[in-house]
C-alpha cells in the first residue's frame, strides 16, 4: 500500500491497474506490428482464457480505453492509446537504463523491465531519460513513444532478395514477448540493430535464408520476419561468370 501511494504521488496522471496495463501494452505491441487485434489473439498473447479477456475488455470499454469496430476488432481509444504509449515508453526507457547504465544484456533487461515498469513513476522515468541523454529506441531498436517513431522505409528481413543488403533496425516486440529464447538466439549470433547483412541465398521450398553478417548464418523465414531492416540503395554486384572455354 505504501509503495502504491509513493508511485501515485510522483505520477501526474492516474495509472491503470497492472492487469489493465498488460492488456493495453499487448494491444499496442500487436497493433504496432500490423496485426489485427482480436480477443483470441490477446488470450494467446497473455496466456489467459477467452472469458478472462472478455471480462477485461468489458471493463476497459466502460473506462473508455478500447472499443470494438464493425469487424469485431479491438481498437484503442485516444485515452487508451495515450495510456498504452506511456506504459511502453516507461518499459523501453527502463530497458535502456539497464543495458546502458547497469550493463545487463538485452535479454535480462527486457525481463527486468517487465517487472519494474509498473512501479516507476513519471518523475523517475523522465529523470532516467534525461540522464541517459535522450535515447530514441529500446535496446532492440523499437522506438520510444513520444521520442521517436518507426521508420517509413523499414521492411521485414524476409522480404529481401538474394544479393540485397540491408541494416537491421529493430526486433519485433511480438517476438520478444512470444518467443523469449529468440532474443538470446539473435544476440548470440550478433544480429543487433545496426548490424549490416547481405542475403546470399533464399530457399523458397525449405523456407530458409542464408545471410552474411559477421559470419555466415542460416535463418528460417519465420525468424527473419521478426527482424526489420532498411534496404541499402545498391545491390551487391553479381560475381562475373567464368569465360566460356574456346
Amino acid at each position: 500500500m505504501r509503495s502504491s501511494r509513493l508511485v501515485n504521488a510522483n505520477t501526474r496522471s492516474r495509472q491503470p491497474s497492472e492487469v489493465i496495463a498488460h492488456y493495453l501494452e499487448a494491444i499496442y505491441y500487436i497493433r504496432a506490428e500490423g496485426e489485427v487485434v482480436r480477443s483470441a489473439r490477446l488470450a494467446d498473447w497473455l496466456s489467459v482464457s477467452r472469458p478472462t479477456v472478455t471480462v477485461a475488455l468489458r471493463r476497459m470499454t466502460r473506462d473508455g480505453m478500447v472499443r470494438l469496430n464493425a469487424h469485431k476488432e479491438i481498437e484503442l481509444t485516444a485515452r487508451g492509446d495515450a495510456a498504452a504509449a506511456a506504459i511502453v515508453r516507461r518499459h523501453r526507457i527502463v530497458e535502456r537504463w539497464m543495458t546502458d547504465v547497469l550493463g545487463l544484456d538485452w535479454v535480462a533487461a527486457d525481463a527486468e523491465a517487465e517487472r519494474l515498469e509498473h512501479a516507476v513513476s513519471e518523475v523517475v522515468e523522465e529523470r532516467l531519460y534525461r540522464k541517459m541523454g535522450g535515447p530514441k529506441t529500446c535496446p532492440h531498436g523499437n522506438p520510444i513513444p513520444g521520442h521517436s517513431t518507426m521508420r517509413a522505409d523499414e521492411l521485414r528481413l524476409s522480404a529481401l532478395k538474394p544479393g540485397e543488403t540491408g541494416t537491421i533496425t529493430r526486433i519485433s516486440e511480438v517476438a520478444q514477448r512470444e518467443a523469449p529464447p529468440l532474443l538470446q538466439y539473435l544476440h548470440e549470433r550478433g544480429l543487433h540493430p545496426g548490424t549490416r547483412i547481405t542475403v546470399e541465398e533464399v530457399d523458397e521450398v525449405g523456407r530458409t535464408m542464408r545471410l552474411r553478417a559477421a559470419r555466415m548464418l542460416t535463418l528460417s523465414t519465420e525468424t527473419a520476419s521478426k527482424l526489420s531492416v532498411v534496404r541499402s540503395a545498391t545491390r551487391r554486384p553479381k560475381r562475373a561468370s567464368a569465360p566460356a572455354p574456346r
